[in-house]
């Protein structure tokens, strides 16, 4: 592992000469791949930097603890040795997922879908507040939102909602929200005060780029109408919607949210290539989900990944088997605790398959 970890760091200096070459800065491409690979070695060679200097205090500690004649400084020594090695255990760790090869659709920002499932106005209710949730999220994370297209219901819920996530390692973060999320609670529709069960899907797609996904103009059926719902003064006067059919797909993408005929085409497009996109990789998922006995993480919307008891606050992940009774202050975003637990799952499993 000291070899990896010293290459990273001899990397890492390199690329900090590199970033300061005219020649490169004037490349933005290049730039901007070696911006990217510099911030993501930037954690491993802090880590490891301060792992070193655990292990030089640990060490020291040691040596105290084996010259020192004092008993009570002798057994404070050993009890400082103690501790360190229980860090550096854990520290050790987290270096050895730091140095697994990084999943290179973790740095891309996302598109995220929420649709209401079975329940109704309520279902749509739900699906408002995981969107809420979410965008509260990012707020945190200092990450910029921005809806590409949504379809509200009567009581202000929404039927489906989509929209872009922008920021530093938006999928890595996200990745493992997809699937089905499942909610226990009194309706504000329910008179009687019963507790009614509701869902509502949540799809995490990484945002293609042009590169990723090549798009053909004869693969692609477009149409133009006219916008329904709310919209502005231009709601059923121009033909600002936008539909594309990818046809050797069948995947649609329509987008009527803004005025410009222009926009929503642009934003339709950003959509179906990140639709595309995670066909694919889906696709690869399921095979190499066949030679494992888990599937957490694969994105299997099909899946009830979650549930939120409103009347116990009571928040369960299934996958990990993770309970939290914190519920109300997850609804206002505060979920880092649920992804990172994710996260570490999914390194732990990578770590599993590696050895």
């Amino acid at each position: 592992m000291t070899d990896k970890l010293q290459a990273r760091e001899r990397r890492y200096q390199e690329i900090e000469k590199l970033l300061s070459d005219p020649g490169v800065t004037s490349d933005q491409k290049r730039y901007r791949d070696l911006s990217r690979e510099f911030s993501e070695l930037a954690e491993i060679v802090s880590a490891w930097g301060s792992f070193q200097n655990l292990q030089k205090q640990r060490n020291q500690a040691k040596t105290m603890a084996e010259a020192e004649t004092d008993p009570e400084l002798k057994a404070m020594a050993r009890d400082e040795v103690k501790v360190l090695e229980e860090i550096l255990e854990k520290d050790e760790a987290a270096l050895k997922a730091l140095l697994m090869p990084r999943d290179p659709l973790d740095s891309k920002n996302v598109i995220m879908e929420i649709r209401a499932g079975t329940g109704g106005e309520e279902a749509a209710l739900f699906a408002a507040d995981l969107y809420r949730m979410y965008t509260r999220f990012a707020e945190v994370k200092r990450w910029k939102v921005e809806v590409i297209e949504s379809n509200a219901s009567e009581l202000g819920g929404f039927k489906e909602v989509i929209f872009n996530l922008v920021g530093k390692d938006v999928y890595g973060d996200l990745r493992h929200e997809s699937g089905g999320h499942r909610v226990q609670r009194v309706p504000v529709t329910e008179a009687n005060g019963r507790i009614q069960t509701s869902a509502a899907t949540v799809a995490v797609l990484p945002e293609a780029e042009e590169t990723d996904v090549v798009l053909n103009d004869k693969d692609l059926k477009i149409d133009v109408f006219r916008s329904s719902g709310p919209g502005g003064q231009s709601v059923n006067t121009t033909d600002s919607a936008v539909r594309i059919t990818h046809l050797p797909s069948g995947t649609v993408v329509t987008c009527q949210d803004e005025k410009s005929q222009l926009k929503n085409k642009q934003k339709a497009m950003k959509v179906l290539r990140s639709r595309i996109l995670e066909h694919e990789e889906a696709k690869k998922a399921a095979a190499q989900a066949a030679e494992r006995k888990t599937q957490v993480g694969s994105g299997d919307r099909s899946d009830r990944v979650r549930t939120y008891n409103f009347p116990q606050n009571r928040l369960t992940d299934h996958r990990i088997n993770l309970t939290l009774y914190n519920l109300d202050r997850v609804m206002e975003g505060d979920i880092a605790e649920i992804v990172e637990a994710l996260k570490l799952n999914a390194q732990k499993e990578r770590l599993g398959d590696d050895q």
